[in-house]
């Protein structure tokens, strides 16, 4: 069996200008950090970010953010990074808000092949067109497109290689489903080892899910 693991420095070549970036993480816990700092020190711009929010502007997916390498952001909220919200001020960043519930629903259907959703008209960022209402049980919804990424990087505990992934309690957070969501996933990991070792019964991230995995700087592998 071909083992997924590549380094730091091969990871971030897969990250391009202009990709859509889909990222694990929830106000910084379970977030791939390392990988980050790879991508930043690429020179990687104009992204379009996918992910739960904005993190912090000093650690993470914020350091994109403040480094002004992203020009869209698909997220829930932005609060705990104030340099994103000057940068939306000054026309620098576009940032769409979807309430959690359905910015995670988005990017579960995108990972399952399902194309959208239906909403309730008004919720957040999420406003009704008229072309895109549709009435079910005698309710109006709104269709929202299910939400993928070209690619995805995620954090998880331990991985072998072929890429099982074990997550590490609130760490796991949308880290599972940004994996199905992206169409190359990429996971920094604490702990690699062979396939086998791990207990089927804690894989929350199936390998066929998982392109390629990097081991974290300071893990075990």
């Amino acid at each position: 069996m071909v083992s997924k693991l590549i380094t730091m420095e091969e990871a971030a070549e897969l990250i391009q200008d202009g990709i859509r970036l889909m990222y694990g993480g929830f106000g910084g816990m379970g977030s791939p950090d390392h990988l980050i700092d790879q991508i930043l020190d690429k020179g990687v711009r104009d992204l379009t970010l996918i992910g739960n929010d904005a993190g912090f502007s000093n650690r993470g997916i914020g350091k994109l953010i403040t480094q002004e390498r992203v020009k869209k952001m698909l997220t829930t909220h932005i609060g705990s990074n104030p340099q994103a919200g000057r940068q939306m001020m000054e026309g620098k960043l576009e940032v769409i808000f979807f309430p959690q519930g359905i910015l995670v629903e988005k990017i579960r259907a995108g990972g399952v092949g399902i194309p959208a959703i239906l909403v309730e008209p008004g919720m957040g960022d999420v406003t009704a067109k008229k072309e895109q209402l549709i009435v079910y049980a005698g309710e109006k919804y709104l269709v929202e497109p299910a939400l993928t990424a070209d690619v995805g990087i995620v954090y998880a505990k331990q991985a072998d290689t072929y890429g099982n992934l074990i997550y590490e309690k609130a760490a796991r957070n949308v880290n599972p489903l940004v994996a199905m969501a992206a169409q190359t996933t990429i996971a920094e990991v604490e702990e690699i080892v062979p396939v086998g070792e791990l207990d089927p019964e804690s894989i929350v991230t199936p390998g066929i899910f998982v392109d390629y995995i990097v081991l974290t700087r300071g893990g075990n592998g």
